[in-house]
């Protein structure tokens, strides 16, 4: 006759009995150590295959999704860069406006008035009153003070590209005999020379780059 060892079960439970509770299709969350409990803020929609939250969402960390349909967007602080390839492609439907906060914007696309580039648009501007300075692809304008003469150099138009431009003006009020001079970077020209000269009364010149050379236009 088979021999049957003995069990003891304890049926009670230290922690007590499990209460959950919150709205059908809620999402639960722990409210003690065994309970949980749900609220119709935040629910999984089985017919819509939705996650539904109403507040607010805090992520540490990367938002990996197939697409993003936004009614209202306020950058608090970080980066904005968007794109990863020279391929991308970035699409507005309405009107832009880019600028410093509180003041007018420098640049402006609006479908309101029909306006491609508009109002209170504004280029990089550098004042210099000595020589030895040397331009790069954030200057646009270049006002030069100071007195006698003075000697600027071109950054590279390979640096530049093709289509850059880059303008230089006189802005002493009397430079006497003294002259402006622009020279190119070391091997390359402005119209065929080395350097150009500007000398007179409040003399400019305008540039562009071709991607080798720089011209006057």
């Amino acid at each position: 006759m088979a021999q049957f060892g003995w069990a003891y079960v304890n049926c009670s439970s230290s922690g007590g009995t499990a209460n959950h509770a919150g709205p059908i299709q809620s999402i639960q969350f722990l409210t003690s150590s065994t309970d949980t409990s749900g609220s119709s803020n935040f629910l999984y929609l089985t017919s819509s295959n939705t996650v539904y939250l109403s507040g607010t969402l805090q992520v540490v960390g990367t938002i990996t999704a197939s697409s993003f349909v936004v009614d209202q967007t306020d950058i608090i602080s970080g980066s904005t860069i968007f794109g990863n390839s020279n391929d991308d492609t970035h699409q507005f439907t309405g009107s832009v406006y880019m600028g410093a906060s509180a003041s007018a914007p420098i640049f402006s696309v609006s479908t309101a008035t029909s306006q491609s580039i508009t109002t209170g648009f504004r280029v990089s501007y550098q004042s210099i009153t000595a020589s030895g300075f040397t331009s790069s692809n954030d200057n646009y304008i270049i006002g030069v003070g100071g007195s006698g003469d003075i000697e600027l150099r071109i950054h590279s138009a390979s640096t530049a590209f093709a289509g850059a431009i880059l303008m230089v003006k006189d802005e002493a009020p009397s430079r006497g005999a003294g002259k402006i001079i622009v020279s190119a970077s070391s091997g390359e020209t402005i119209d065929g020379d080395p350097h150009y000269e500007l000398s007179g009364s409040n003399p400019a010149i305008s540039l562009y780059s071709n991607g080798s050379n720089w011209f006057v236009f």
